[in-house]
């Protein structure tokens, strides 16, 4: 079955929606870059359909952003169906996606994200509660089970499936694992293998390399990103050169990466109403973009003390200037990277 979206590739990227990173900022970022399809951060039904301010403020994406789905969570059914229909009705995106897989305690205590799946039935009735609320296409987004005794991913699939999703993505880790030990790639080849709706493959991509073995490996409709964007949006165009059978792009340089860590703090700055705000959660954003870099501990306990995101530029300049010079040894590397060698 196609995918119930328009999509311009027929192997689509997607950017995984992550909490306090896939911000609007870094959507536009990664669909520069090439990423097919972007999400939201997960957001709550009860804050949406209560018109909670700081709810609705991470609902805003611009046309640049499109295609685009507003991922949301919760256990209430009638919750869920309200929050689907605002969402529809005031931001029209092109679906709204649910959240089975987030394992934050804080979500779970509540049996939303991942602790929907201690019951199945409740998994039935949060779908069609949602399509009801909606006339966009409804997508989900599960692990493969509560635990090791309910690790059952294709069961979990084909209810979701049955209920009435258009696409199911599959992150294939228990909420019990969180983000420990391996993801089961040979989940997600099972649950494409038994479903007719696209099944998106998740979970332990960190190079564009990942996403086509991925999806070689599993012959799952889509690959989403989550942690392996992190401070690299390029590896969607990476991913993409790999996926056409093409040459993969180099990583850009250090100067070049610079010059992209500060356009996308500019967009950061632009997009929050608070600048000291901004910068401070713009932070692991930098700490990222320096990971791996010669002399990368100094430059980023520098960029984890900004609280003004007009300081990056400064910070990038010095660290330049003193490259250049040789001041920095092309030898140094991170510790762990030291211990992995």
């Amino acid at each position: 079955m196609a995918f119930p979206y328009s999509t311009a590739f027929p192997v689509p990227l997607y950017l995984a929606p992550m909490a306090g990173v896939s911000e609007s900022p870094f959507r536009r970022l990664c669909r520069r870059f090439g990423a097919d399809v972007v999400v939201t951060e997960f957001l709550s039904a009860e804050g949406i359909r209560r018109e909670n301010p700081a709810t609705i403020e991470k609902l805003r994406f611009g046309p640049d952003e499109r295609p685009i789905g507003v991922q949301i969570f919760g256990a209430d059914p009638a919750a869920m169906r309200e929050a689907a229909a605002f969402v529809t009705d005031v931001f029209a995106p092109e679906f709204i996606d649910i959240n089975f897989g987030c394992p934050v305690k804080k979500v779970v205590k509540r049996n939303g994200g991942s602790g929907c799946l201690k019951d199945l039935a409740l998994v039935t009735d949060v779908i069609r509660a949602v399509i009801q609320g909606t006339h966009l296409p409804v997508t989900v987004k599960i692990r493969s089970g509560w635990n090791e005794q309910m690790r059952d991913p294709v069961s979990i699939a084909l209810r979701c499936q049955d209920a009435g999703a258009r696409v199911l993505t599959l992150h294939p880790r228990t909420r019990a694992q969180m983000y420990s030990g391996d993801a089961r790639w040979e989940e997600i080849a099972a649950v494409a293998s038994a479903l007719d709706i696209p099944v998106i493959g998740n979970g332990d991509i960190k190079t564009a390399e990942d996403a086509v073995r991925m999806h070689r490996e599993t012959g799952c409709a889509g690959v989403m990103i989550a942690r392996g964007s992190f401070g690299q949006p390029w590896v969607f165009t990476q991913a993409r050169a790999l996926l056409e059978g093409q040459t993969m792009p180099s990583t850009p340089p250090v100067d070049e990466r610079f010059a992209i860590a500060s356009e996308h703090a500019r967009m950061a700055q632009a997009y929050e109403n608070d600048p000291r705000g901004a910068a401070i959660e713009f932070r692991k954003h930098l700490g990222w973009y320096v990971k791996g870099l010669p002399g990368s501990a100094d430059i980023r306990r520098k960029l984890h003390l900004v609280e003004s995101l007009s300081a990056v530029d400064d910070i990038f300049a010095e660290y330049l200037a003193a490259h250049a010079r040789g001041d920095i040894a092309r030898s140094e590397r991170e510790p762990d990277e030291a211990r992995a060698a």
